[in-house]
């Protein structure tokens, strides 16, 4: 996931005991480069992202774990699972613009159209001025 968001910040702390989760949807991932093959080492994380109502949550999106999550073996190869704790700490700023411009035009879930309700913008162009329809 991280590898192919670049704007997405991973906790890099120390990692301790606790064991990484995935979600189904993240299932069979490598957290650094997102390959779904060769398991090879198991995730840990720090307990800082393992604390309170984040403990068992996919350390991807944070939908509920479900599964263990592992390094992938070129990552280990490479040593890029000793970089530090892999959580992801924030949205991302796609996500979170995503929210905020269905927030402004006022999409709703629950459409007949793939479940969203489209607002069709009409832009006449007058001799002085634009008026939005």
């Amino acid at each position: 996931m991280a590898k192919h968001h670049p704007d997405l910040v991973m906790c890099r702390k120390q990692p301790g005991v606790a064991i990484g989760r995935l979600c189904e949807k993240c299932d069979g991932k490598c957290i650094i480069c997102d390959s779904l093959v060769n398991p090879h080492t198991m995730v840990t994380i720090c307990e800082e992202c393992n604390y309170g109502s984040h403990e068992s949550r996919c350390i991807v999106c944070g939908n509920a774990g479900v599964t263990d999550a592992y390094y992938c073996r070129e990552c280990v190869q490479q040593e890029k699972d000793r970089d530090g704790c892999p959580k992801i700490v924030n949205l991302g700023s796609t996500k979170t613009d995503l929210f905020y411009e269905r927030k402004k035009f006022g999409f709703k879930k629950g459409s007949e159209l793939g479940g969203w309700n489209f607002v069709v913008l009409a832009l006449m162009m007058n001799d002085d001025d634009a008026v939005c329809v």
